[in-house]
């Protein structure tokens, strides 16, 4: 274990790697606290198995439809985000029913999530890492 000295001494050697690090780390802060205040909670994938089970929520997939039909949610719908606005009202005829939003990565979910809202969908949930944070929750995709 590095003494307090040592780690003095790394650190006035290396300012700028600090200075980067400390960037990094507010970046990535800032990242979470402004997806907090706009897109409302971001569900994880084992919360979002329980809204899916519990509540029988309307899974969404505003992945373009190539890549949905590579893998997707069980009973998910393809609803690519260029085209929320126009069919937003197809989802469900009762629009206080939950709805799970994703993508790949979790991003483009987020102004979906806006979209939807918008659109008169009260209870809107992005998942949190999107499509890929589902597969690194070991949970199950389906092509069907």
């Amino acid at each position: 274990m590095p003494s307090v000295p040592q780690l003095l001494q790394f650190f006035q050697a290396h300012p700028y790697l600090f200075a980067m690090l400390g960037v990094a780390v507010a970046l990535f802060v800032a990242n979470e606290v402004f997806g907090a205040l706009t897109a409302g909670a971001r569900m994880s994938p084992l919360e979002a198995v329980r809204l899916m089970n519990d509540r029988e929520a309307v899974v969404v997939d505003v992945r373009p439809t190539a890549d949905f039909k590579k893998g997707h949610l069980l009973n998910a719908v393809s609803l690519p985000v260029a085209k929320i606005d126009e069919q937003a009202g197809t989802l469900a005829k009762d629009k206080s029913k939950p709805v799970l939003v994703y993508c790949a990565l979790g991003g483009s979910a987020i102004e979906a999530a806006k979209q939807l809202r918008k659109a008169g969908y009260t209870e809107v949930y992005p998942l949190r890492g999107g499509l890929n944070g589902w597969i690194s929750a070991n949970l199950p995709i389906t092509a069907k």
